[in-house]
């Protein structure tokens, strides 16, 4: 009994002092015992201890597999052969072990040296599993700990059960913690390293905001409201966008507070952050105006791709709101952009003229040069909103005829003038490719088209020379095309896609590359 008392004791204490299974604890025992014993009986050999979970009795045992045929033997210490394991065993089968047992280990100091520390390995990776665990379903989650040690890049705080890592970056740039201060933050990853769980906080995460909100306004823990979007500028101002899932509720005012008492906990707790929370609406144009508050909006052009995607925002101001706006450092319309996901361009009503006015005389003379128009008909149809000649070419007939002034008869002449100019572009551009040494894959990329063209004029004749282009190089390169900066970054980062570049680095990295 006195084995019992000793081996299941110290399981069950240590597994006490150190919060883990004492199957673990057990299990360490057993692969200590295991060490001991192989370095007394050879190192070759399999031996194998077992701990008696209701005597604590130790049983050890030397294990030799049968295996099929002398062939098979890879290993003479460990394996056997069948033909003379049925000397002594003739009941054992192929993949069976033959167990001889062996008598009690007697511990020598290097055996016991071994064994201890064989257990206090295994307790630490067992700490270490039962904290990663605890830890990793804590991702998304606010904790509380106090600061252990403040160094230059980085503060470690105490978690109580665990250490968490909260680096420079990660912290309110006007905050300033001391050794023994309390500190709460948002847990946004959990890592399994070497050395052990590493646990990564946050204060100037968006997510640590949303979370805030969640403490404070029950509504959107219990799902009646929803935060969509969030922008921030950590310490100095944040913009939330937020959406309520029952008719009649406001949102903004229910994350407000009475007298501003739910944001004012929010903002206490992120060093004064101004939070401007915005109400959702499906209307974009709506959304945009809301999202640049305090500054009045006089009007919202969206520009939209062939495929209907916006992909860029013109913001009309008067001359008076544009700095509004903008904001300091251009912060009011970066954590707009930032919050909408769309690029928008802060303008005033005079630029907004004048860039409208350059569009209309730019499209009206291609009318006129292409189609051979008057100046009044070339008008006309920029007036009703065509834009190219491919817009003129592939409309249907009777949408065409709708437009005051032109009969069926001139329509078909039209579609049929527009069509032969594109024709005789693209024979252009065909022979004008034929002169150039451009890539294949270049042509695979974009197609044979007059961007192509453009690219070949300027020594960029493969996909990675278009990879290896900044996206204003670009953009003057295609400026006759009316190409925008957004475009131009989407193309060279799906080039650098298409070429490899980002296949062996994380798509994060990959990302920050885009304005290289």
């Amino acid at each position: 009994m006195e084995q019992r008392t000793d081996m299941l004791t110290i399981a069950q204490t240590v597994a006490r002092e150190k919060n883990i299974d004492s199957e673990q604890v057990l299990g360490a025992l057993e692969l200590a015992i295991c060490k001991a014993a192989a370095s007394k009986y050879g190192m070759d050999f399999d031996i194998r201890a077992h701990i008696d979970r209701e005597t604590g009795v130790v049983g050890l045992a030397r294990y030799t597999e049968i295996m099929g045929s002398e062939e098979e033997v890879e290993n003479e210490m460990t394996q056997v052969p069948l033909e003379l394991s049925k000397v002594s065993h003739p009941d054992l089968a192929v993949g069976q072990f033959i167990v001889e047992e062996l008598p009690p280990l007697e511990f020598g100091r290097i055996a016991a040296q071994t064994a201890k520390q064989v257990i206090v390995q295994r307790v630490r990776d067992a700490e270490r599993d039962r904290e990663f665990e605890q830890y990793e379903d804590k991702i998304g989650a606010i904790v509380t700990g106090t600061a252990k040690r403040v160094d230059y890049n980085s503060i470690t705080v105490d978690l109580g059960n665990g250490e968490a890592v909260m680096r420079r970056e990660e912290s309110i740039a006007r905050e300033q913690f001391r050794r023994g201060d309390t500190v709460r933050g948002y847990i946004f990853d959990v890592r399994r390293e070497q050395r052990g769980p590493q646990i990564f906080m946050s204060r100037t995460h968006p997510q640590f905001l949303v979370s805030l909100f969640k403490n404070e306004v029950p509504e959107i823990e219990e799902g009646i409201i929803d935060i969509l979007a969030v922008a921030r500028d950590p310490g100095s101002r944040a913009k939330i966008c937020v959406k309520a899932n029952e008719i009649g509720m406001d949102p903004v005012g229910t994350c407000v507070g009475m007298r501003g008492s739910r944001v004012q906990q929010v903002v206490g707790e992120l060093m004064g952050e101004k939070i401007d929370i915005i109400e959702h609406t499906e209307d974009l144009a709506t959304l945009v105006k809301k999202a640049l508050q305090p500054a009045e909006v006089s009007q919202v052009v969206l520009n939209e791709d062939a495929d209907g995607t916006v992909s860029s925002v013109e913001v009309v101001v008067d001359e008076d709101q544009q700095s509004l706006a903008i904001g300091r450092r251009g912060q009011n319309v970066r954590l707009a952009s930032k919050m909408l996901k769309l690029d928008l361009d802060i303008i005033t009503q005079h630029e907004y003229q004048q860039r409208r006015h350059a569009q209309y005389e730019e499209r009206s003379k291609l009318f006129i040069n292409a189609l051979q128009l008057d100046d009044m008909m070339a008008r006309l149809l920029v007036a009703e909103g065509f834009t190219t000649i491919e817009d003129i070419a592939h409309i249907p007939l009777e949408e065409l005829t709708e437009v005051e002034g032109i009969t069926e008869d001139y329509a078909k002449n039209l579609q049929q003038s527009a069509n032969t100019y594109l024709k005789a572009e693209e024979e252009a551009v065909v022979k004008s490719l034929e002169k150039m040494d451009i890539a294949e894959d270049l042509l695979e990329f974009l197609g044979a088209s007059t961007a192509v063209v453009k690219l070949g004029e300027n020594d960029v004749k493969s996909l990675d020379d278009l990879a290896d282009l900044a996206s204003d190089e670009l953009q003057e390169i295609l400026q006759d095309l009316g190409i925008t900066e957004d475009e131009a970054t989407n193309i060279i980062m799906q080039a650098r896609e298409t070429a490899g570049w980002f296949d062996d680095i994380p798509s994060e990295t990959a990302e920050e590359t885009a304005d290289a």
